[in-house]
């Protein structure tokens, strides 16, 4: 396939896509910025002299990852004045061929928020090695570094990541805890929310100014379950609820007259529910209606 010609240079960038939004959402935690990032990458693409790229694999996969890393520092600033927690954008990545990739690492809301607390670089050489499986030379020069160094990039960030993240529970388990979760804080049941609560359990909120939601994390077994039963008896009024998967687990989303305003999920291990995320955000659930 020659790629100086426009339709070859097409086809080419079509089969590399799935792996650069994977690579873009990992970075981003937001299917959104992802997409305009690919957008960019196809740009550049076009704009390139395609016949000097030996591997357009690796010319896309470098040219995506150095954007999400100066996307990511720009990010980073931008969340520092971000009105109450953020979180990562819900997707539906079984069913999405930009996020399939070909391997399920670094797509769970638990781990996107651990990498979240990572350099930009750091972030990029755990992603590429875990998820894609990128042989640490390739790293090296992807990331303008040395391969001793994206050794350690990759070591530091397992090594953060299994530090702060308990193990998970099977994704049945956990969809049961995530209904069991649901149908308790709808009913306002405080026995049963603290029961299904771990004891240092934290509720995170993201309405990003758009949505009433606490501006603050909730910490503790007590105040996230007496926090939910507090709001019951308004919140549910007229919501229905249909279940569905996003980043690989089971989600909750919340529709009140025909619309959805809410999407809900649960982290939880052995201990119970360690972490409720309640996305709330318009415009960073409009990915999760697909789900269903």
């Amino acid at each position: 396939m020659e790629l100086d010609d426009l339709d070859g240079a097409v086809a080419v960038f079509n089969e590399v896509r799935p792996r650069l939004m994977g690579i873009a959402y990992r970075m981003l935690g937001s299917h959104t910025e992802a997409e305009d990032l690919v957008q960019e990458v196809w740009l550049r693409w076009q704009a390139a002299d395609r016949s000097a790229v030996q591997s357009p694999v690796a010319y896309l996969s470098t040219a995506v990852t150095r954007l999400a890393i100066n996307a990511s520092q720009s990010a980073r600033a931008r969340r520092e004045t971000y009105i109450g927690p953020w979180l990562p954008e819900p997707v539906d990545t079984s069913a999405d061929p930009y996020l399939g990739a070909e391997r399920g690492e670094a797509l769970s809301f638990a781990v996107l928020l651990v990498l979240e607390r990572l350099s930009p670089t750091e972030r990029a050489a755990y992603i590429l090695r875990e998820a894609f499986d990128y042989p640490y030379d390739e790293l090296a020069t992807m990331l303008q570094s040395t391969e001793p160094a994206v050794r350690q990039l990759v070591s530091r960030a397992r090594k953060r990541i299994r530090a702060e993240r308990r193990t998970e529970v099977s994704g049945g388990q956990q969809k049961k805890l995530l209904s069991a979760f649901v149908e308790a804080a709808r009913s306002g049941d405080l026995q049963v929310l603290e029961q299904l609560l771990a004891k240092d359990a934290i509720s995170y909120s993201d309405g990003g100014g758009a949505a009433r939601a606490s501006k603050f994390p909730v910490v503790g077994r007590d105040r996230v379950a007496k926090y939910h039963r507090a709001f019951h008896d308004r919140f549910w009024v007229g919501v229905t609820v249909e279940f569905g998967r996003a980043n690989g687990r089971a989600i909750a989303m919340l529709e009140r007259d025909g619309v959805m305003f809410a999407v809900c999920t649960v982290i939880a291990s052995d201990d119970g529910i360690d972490e409720v995320l309640w996305m709330m955000n318009p415009a960073k659930i409009t990915h999760a209606t697909a789900v269903a």
